[in-house]
C-alpha cells in the first residue's frame, strides 16, 4: 500500500469516504456472479465532480488503476478492479438535479439509483417514467446506460443508451467534456444533431467515467396491466411478437420459458405489458391485439391468455434465476433478430442439461421488434466449487454459441469481450485502439476490460 496516495484520497473526499482497510476493501472485492475476487487497493466515494475530478489526476500522476462502480449489480466482474488500483464508489453523486415535465427529461448525476428516480417521479411528476431495467432499485442510472442496460420501455424504445439526451463525462486524463445540447450551453434538451457520445457507452467504464445524463422520459399511464399468454410451440414467438408489435400500443414485451416450477417446463410465457389513462384506451388496445392481431393463434388453440392483471410489480424473470441453494446466479445475455428465439432457448436448454443447471431462458423485445435481448441463466451454488465450475463453463459455452449464431453478446465479460475482439473487424479494432489510447495514455480506467491498448 502507498500510505500517500491514501492520505491524498482523505484529502479530497474526507476521512470518512476513503478506505485502505482489508474488512472494507474485502466489501468491493467481488460481484454477484462467479467471478473470482479482484481486490482494489483504496475504495474512494467522491461527492462532486471535482472532487471525482482530483481523483483521476491523481490516479494518472501515480500510474495507478481507477475503476467506477454503480450500484455494485454487475454479475460479470466488468466493475471488478481486476488490477487493484482505486475503486471509486458513485453512489454519492446521486443528486437528481432537473426534471423537465414539458420536454420530458430528467437530468441526473450518475450515481442516482433507478429506485430514487422511480419514487420521485411517482410523487412529483406521476404522468412521467423512465425504462426500468430488471435489476435491484439500488442500480445507478450511469452504470446501467455504461453497458448498454435496457429496461422496461425497450420496447418500443430501445436500450436505455437510445434515451440518452445528453452526458457529461470525465475523461482518463481529468477533462471533462459534455455531449448534446449542453455542450453549446443550450440545455439537456437533445443530443442531436450534434457529434455522437457513443464512445462513452458500452465500453465498460474504460474510456472515461459518466457523471451526469440527461434521460428521457415517456408519459405514465393511469391504469397498467398485465397479460400473460402461453405457447407451446417455440416456432411461434416470432410471428407472435410480429403481430404484437404491430400494433404499437405495447409497452414492454417480454417472454420466458424455465424448467422450475414444473408448471412452466417447456411452455413460453409471453408478458404483454399494456396501460392507459381509462379503461376505454385500454379496451381499445386489447381490441387491436388479441382481435384483430392474434385471434387466428387463439381460435388454432396455439396461444392461450392465462391471466391478465393491472396495477401489480411488473414481474422480473431475474428474480426467480437462482434455484439452487448458496444464492447465485448469472447469466449470457445477447442481442439478436427476433426469429433467432426458437434456437436459441433449444439451445438454452441443451447447455443447462449438460450441466446439470435448470434452465432459465428470457427475451425482451428491443424496438419495433427489431431485435431481441436474449439471455441464458445459471444458477450455482457458491459453497459448491463443483457447481460453481458448472456455471462458468456453462457461461463461457454460452459466450460462444451466440458468436457461432450470429449474435452479439450483451455486457460480455472479459472472456466474451476477448472473444468479441477476435471476430471484430481488423480496422475497427485499430481504431478502438487509437482512440483509447489517445484519450487514457496511462491505461489507468478500468484495466483487463476492452484490452486493446
Amino acid at each position: 500500500m502507498n500510505s500517500a496516495i491514501y492520505k491524498s484520497l482523505v484529502e479530497i473526499v474526507g476521512e470518512d469516504y476513503a478506505s485502505d482497510r482489508p474488512e472494507e476493501l474485502f466489501t468491493y472485492s467481488k460481484d454477484l456472479g462467479t467471478s473470482e475476487p479482484k481486490w482494489p487497493d483504496y475504495v474512494a466515494a467522491p461527492k462532486s465532480v471535482e472532487e471525482l475530478q482530483k481523483i483521476i489526476l491523481l490516479a494518472n500522476e501515480a500510474k495507478i488503476s481507477i475503476v467506477p462502480l454503480g450500484g455494485g449489480l454487475s454479475l460479470a466482474g466488468i466493475a471488478l478492479p481486476l488490477h487493484g488500483g482505486i475503486l471509486i464508489d458513485m453512489k454519492r453523486m446521486d443528486e437528481i438535479i432537473e426534471v423537465n415535465g414539458k420536454a420530458r427529461y430528467a437530468l441526473v448525476e450518475a450515481g442516482v439509483s433507478q429506485g430514487k428516480l422511480f419514487a420521485y417521479l411517482k410523487k412529483h411528476h406521476p404522468t412521467l417514467a423512465h425504462s426500468l431495467p430488471d435489476a435491484p432499485p439500488a442500480a445507478t442510472i450511469g452504470g446501467n446506460i455504461a453497458i448498454h442496460g435496457q429496461g422496461d420501455l425497450a420496447h418500443p424504445h430501445g436500450f436505455n443508451s437510445d434515451m440518452i439526451n445528453g452526458l457529461e463525462v470525465i475523461l482518463p486524463t481529468g477533462e471533462i467534456c459534455r455531449f448534446g445540447s449542453c455542450s453549446i450551453g443550450s440545455g439537456w434538451f437533445t443530443q442531436h444533431p450534434l457529434p455522437d457520445m457513443a464512445f462513452f457507452l458500452g465500453w465498460g467504464g474504460t474510456t472515461g467515467i459518466i457523471t451526469k445524463v440527461s434521460l428521457r422520459l415517456f408519459p405514465c399511464k393511469k391504469i397498467r396491466e398485465l397479460d400473460m399468454l402461453v405457447v407451446t410451440d417455440e416456432e411461434l414467438v416470432p410471428d407472435i411478437f410480429h403481430e404484437i408489435t404491430h400494433v404499437g400500443m405495447t409497452e414492454d414485451l417480454v417472454v420466458f420459458s424455465q424448467a422450475i416450477p414444473p408448471m412452466t417446463d417447456r411452455l413460453h410465457h409471453i408478458i404483454n405489458n399494456i396501460s392507459g389513462d381509462s379503461e376505454e384506451e385500454l379496451e381499445f388496445k386489447r381490441r387491436l391485439i388479441y382481435d384483430d392481431r392474434l385471434s387466428k393463434f387463439i381460435e388454432q388453440g396455439t396461444v392461450g391468455i392465462v391471466a391478465t392483471s393491472q396495477d401489480l410489480e411488473k414481474p422480473s424473470v431475474t428474480k426467480t434465476a437462482d434455484w439452487r441453494k448458496g444464492g447465485g446466479f448469472e447469466y449470457v445475455g445477447s442481442v439478436f433478430p427476433v426469429a433467432a428465439y426458437p434456437e436459441l432457448y433449444r439451445k438454452g436448454v441443451e447447455i443447462s442439461t449438460r450441466h446439470e443447471i435448470p434452465y432459465t431462458v428470457t427475451g425482451r423485445v428491443i424496438g419495433a421488434n427489431h431485435a431481441i435481448m436474449f439471455s441464458w441463466s445459471y444458477a450455482f451454488n457458491r459453497a459448491d466449487p463443483k457447481s460453481v465450475q458448472h456455471a462458468n463453463e456453462a457461461l463461457h459455452e454460452t459466450d460462444d454459441l451466440v458468436l457461432e449464431f450470429g449474435g452479439t453478446i450483451w455486457k460480455p465479460a472479459v472472456y466474451g469481450q476477448q472473444i468479441v475482439m477476435k471476430h471484430m473487424d481488423a480496422n475497427t479494432l485499430a481504431l478502438m485502439k487509437k482512440l483509447k489510447n489517445m484519450v487514457d495514455p496511462n491505461n489507468i480506467m478500468n484495466p483487463g476490460n476492452w484490452e486493446v491498448a
